[in-house]
């Protein structure tokens, strides 16, 4: 029997039909909606008259526009409103389980799928939305669709799908000190670019990758989408299923041993073929900070920003008009700049791990005057574990406060903007132009190097102050 990738096994077992010379038609076990990329796809399913056709099988939640203070009040915004009241509505109509605002099981999409135990090992998983590619780490093909194809797999829970290419990203060794799973994978972009795993869909593997926690290989995984990757994945082991055996509705279930054996058998062949391979070395990577307008323009914090003759003539320009919007220049130290705004959070960096280090980060510190922090949970269930771990107290003795679940600032669909011209160290995963408001300018880090910049001022290497 040929040996196969990971990949290959969930792919081709979820498989219904190969168009000859076209794509396959994929089925799906989970779908993730949210209040922006739905609408439409519901419009379509009136239009012709039909049904979802396995509605257990969606899940929905509002979670981009919805504000994070004062939740219990009507939304201001008069669009946002209507975007999460009509999400309600749709999925009241069609008989979908919807997680709305206020809701205890309410929070960012990519988050609450995998606390509530509905991302498991061997599923495919899509959503509308591009960082879908985070529950790869628990073992899945997980993917971003859009919205014409949201409403296909509300009709028929399939998919028309071309397989991507695979490749294996191998990390070997350890990571440093103040070293974490985000800098590692804006380490990895900014080797291979944001362009670097177009059409492939990647197998992350090695000492290093193993030894995160389910926190930390979500993180890369959402990530893998910035180097144009489809999706990233890693297989399922024992640091999976002690996080799953944590979920009451999974630990309940009389068949989990069942399903844990049938898991423990996910993995790629010896010997299995992948299109590309590369390979990295942990102990290389220091803490990460991008300097440009997308996340492949990253360097150490200690580094300086590219010389211009470094850069080649293909990119130069984009290279040039990038680094006038941020308002650096080419051979710049970032190490000391003045920032405006922190930002803990997203699906990238809003889970409990992420709140547990930034309030271990900042105990005893203050935060430095003139720096806006915006401390913002994942979900409803991280928000009252980071109040009854006490953590919510410690960010408040340090002049910080925890707002409320929400995309928050990730995207600037809702209240929480970074004013033009402003800097902001943020946790999130893309720093294009205009991302976290019009002329905001991010720098994209860690939970533990925001934590230094929201208790210096500046950018800093956390390392220098642990």
């Amino acid at each position: 029997m040929k040996p196969e990738t990971l990949f290959d096994k969930i792919w081709d077992s979820h498989v219904v039909k190969t168009i000859e010379g076209g794509p396959d038609v994929l089925y799906i076990d989970q779908h993730f909606i949210h209040e922006v990329t739905s609408p439409q796809a519901f419009d379509g399913l009136r239009a012709r008259g039909i049904n979802v056709f396995r509605p257990s099988m969606t899940l929905a939640t509002a979670d981009h526009n919805i504000p994070t203070q004062d939740q219990d009040l009507p939304i201001r915004d008069k669009l946002s409103r209507k975007q999460v009241e009509t999400l309600t509505r749709n999925c009241n109509e069609f008989g979908i389980t919807c997680y709305g605002l206020n809701d205890p099981h309410n929070g960012i999409v990519h988050v609450i799928g995998p606390e509530l135990g509905f991302t498991l090992p061997g599923m495919t998983i899509v959503c509308g939305d591009s960082h879908t590619s985070t529950h790869g780490a628990f073992g899945t093909v997980a993917f971003g669709i859009g919205t014409s194809e949201v409403e296909m797999v509300l009709a028929t829970q399939c998919i028309l799908q071309p397989k991507p290419r695979k490749m294996k990203i191998h990390v070997e060794g350890k990571l440093g000190k103040g070293v974490s799973a985000k800098d590692l994978i804006l380490y990895i972009i900014s080797q291979l670019s944001t362009s670097g795993a177009t059409a492939y869909f990647v197998e992350y593997a090695g000492p290093a990758i193993t030894a995160l926690s389910m926190e930390g290989r979500m993180t890369v995984c959402n990530m893998s989408i910035e180097m144009g990757a489809r999706g990233g994945l890693i297989a399922p082991d024992e640091t999976t299923f002690e996080y799953l055996r944590q979920i009451p509705s999974l630990a309940q279930d009389p068949d989990f041993h069942t399903h844990l054996g049938k898991w423990a058998q996910l993995k790629t062949d010896p010997d299995a073929v992948f299109d590309r391979e590369f390979t990295f070395d942990a102990g290389k990577i220091k803490p990460m900070i991008t300097y440009g307008t997308n996340p492949g323009m990253g360097i150490a914090i200690d580094e300086t920003i590219p010389a211009l003759e470094d850069i080649g003539d293909e990119t130069r320009t984009s290279f040039i008009k990038s680094l006038n919007y941020m308002g650096f220049t080419p051979g710049m130290k970032l190490a000391g700049q003045p920032v405006d705004y922190v930002f803990l959070g997203s699906c990238t960096n809003g889970r409990i791990e992420d709140l547990r280090t930034f309030a271990a980060f900042v105990k005893g510190r203050k935060k430095a005057p003139g720096v806006t922090a915006l401390i913002v949970p994942g979900s409803k269930k991280v928000e009252k574990q980071a109040i009854d771990e006490g953590l919510a107290a410690v960010l408040e003795e340090a002049g910080f406060s925890l707002r409320q679940p929400g995309c928050s600032s990730c995207l600037a669909m809702n209240e929480d903007k970074i004013p033009p011209g402003k800097y902001a160290v943020s946790t999130s995963n893309r720093n294009f132009e205009g991302r976290q408001g019009p002329g905001a300018r991010t720098l994209l880090a860690s939970p533990l190097t925001a934590a230094a910049a929201a208790v210096t001022g500046k950018i800093t290497d956390p390392g220098e102050l642990m």
